[in-house]
């Protein structure tokens, strides 16, 4: 419940930023071309919370937090009085109304370095992209990558943490082949290309890394107790640091996930492990903690093990200073305009698969694990957000800003506008094109969710 209840809020928040710097793009520009603004709402529905100010423009909070939106003065809308018709939108040039249209979408673009500056000031604790094992006869393996070697590039997009990696293997879906370039543990710098013509991936249950056969480095985890916390099951029944697993129930442990698994599945019940302490081999009977886990009660003892040192400079603070915090803001913006994009032209090929599509409870549950794990993760997730909330917008459908600045542009070039049946009946075909893409996305999540 209360994960229901931070996702609920955390998609309020989310949302509410973005439409609002949105809906703000439309509003400043509106103002500075003098056009009069009636109602600048966050949301949809039922005002919850309203203030009309001194300039006769109504600030408001609708019920359904799903949008916004600007309402200006308009000869075709309203009936606007001779001496404010020149302060009507539709009496405005063909330029200042495409400058406030575009200023929404713009608005989310500049949100977005806005974020990611902020996010690289601050700095982003990360891992390098170092491989770890490669799986045999993986997309991965037959290009010979190397385990042990670091990602440097992925199709042209700087890689330095592994979400850099997503990104650029993301934005390959559909081709041939990506070039990746690498670092060996030698200091020596090669690309390889991967053959993805077949590539099977599912975004459900696999990282897009995991799916071309590429394990994240992780070091060694050892069956040897680094230490033993106050009063758990472990101390209870007299393990201690130092000691060295060696059996649960008479089957010899590989490796410390092996005892893991165990420990999960035996919560409240008995298990005997044999141990090496200072050279001597002893039998010790624990009693399996129970907690509570994401999949019902599981088992735990209440120890850490001893874990490989991580090499040098694995582990990084990925932060930049005011003057570098913006370029590199403005870059990674840039890159994400791009993969957005380019998504969108492989949705409409067919070579992405519309089960991509996320809906409302996905974004939801997207903002509330980015808020979880941070400040920054939720920067990082509200600055992708924003890029494609420009980006869709400025589709050329005619419900959307995109349509509207279409509009425009054979107005320009034919020096009028089209007739009003015309723009009615490509309005109907638009809301029937957002609709239809709306209903996959949301049919998408109760898939994902119900199912």
């Amino acid at each position: 419940m209360f994960d229901f209840l931070w996702y609920v809020a955390s998609f309020a928040v989310t949302l509410g930023i973005l439409v609002a710097f949105h809906e703000f793009g439309h509003f400043w520009v509106a103002r500075r071309c003098g056009v009069k603004v009636l109602t600048y709402s966050i949301g949809f529905g039922r005002p919850i919370w309203s203030r009309v100010a001194k300039d006769g423009t109504c600030y408001q909070v609708g019920l359904i937090p799903l949008g916004g939106y600007v309402r200006m003065l308009d000869e075709r809308i309203d009936d606007v009085p001779e001496e404010e018709k020149h302060l009507s939108f539709n009496a405005q040039s063909v330029y200042q109304r495409f400058a406030i249209v575009a200023a929404g979408p713009i608005a989310n673009f500049i949100l977005a370095v806005a974020v990611l500056w902020l996010m690289f000031a601050i700095g982003v604790p990360t891992v390098k992209p170092v491989v770890g094992d490669v799986q045999p006869g993986s997309i991965a393996a037959e290009a010979d990558l190397k385990p042990g070697s670091e990602i440097i590039e992925v199709a042209g997009i700087q890689a330095y943490d592994w979400q850099q990696v997503q990104l650029g293997l993301m934005s390959s879906i559909g081709d041939s082949y990506v070039d990746v370039t690498l670092e060996t543990p030698t200091g020596e710098q090669q690309t390889r290309r991967l053959d993805i013509s077949d590539w099977q991936f599912d975004p459900e249950t696999q990282s897009t890394f995991g799916s071309l056969g590429i394990e994240v480095y992780r070091p060694t985890v050892y069956t040897e107790l680094a230490e033993v916390m106050d009063d758990s099951p472990a101390a209870q029944a007299g393990l201690q640091a130092n000691d060295k697993i060696l059996q649960a129930n008479g089957e010899s442990l590989e490796s410390w996930q092996q005892l893991t698994d165990k420990i999960r599945e035996r919560a409240g019940q008995t298990i005997e492990l044999t141990i090496s302490r200072q050279g001597q081999t002893e039998q010790i009977s624990v009693r399996v903690g129970e907690r509570e886990g994401a999949e019902g009660v599981i088992g735990y003892l209440g120890v850490v093990p001893k874990t490989e040192p991580l090499p040098e400079g694995y582990v990084f603070n990925h932060q930049y200073g005011i003057v570098g915090g913006l370029i590199q803001g403005a870059e990674q913006t840039w890159d994400l305009m791009v993969i957005s994009v380019q998504m969108i032209g492989k949705l409409l090929t067919g070579d992405v698969s519309v089960k991509n599509l996320a809906g409302p409870l996905s974004i939801a549950e997207g903002a509330g694990v980015s808020a979880g794990n941070g400040f920054v993760y939720f920067l990082s997730f509200l600055a992708l957000l924003s890029v494609n909330l420009g980006i869709i917008n400025l589709l050329p459908l005619p419900v959307l800003d995109g349509g509207h600045l279409a509009f425009f542009a054979v107005e320009w070039a034919r020096g009028k506008p089209l007739s009003e049946k015309v723009q009615d009946v490509c309005y109907r075909i638009g809301a029937a094109l957002v609709f239809a893409l709306m209903f996959v996305a949301i049919s998408n999540d109760i898939i994902r969710y119900a199912f």
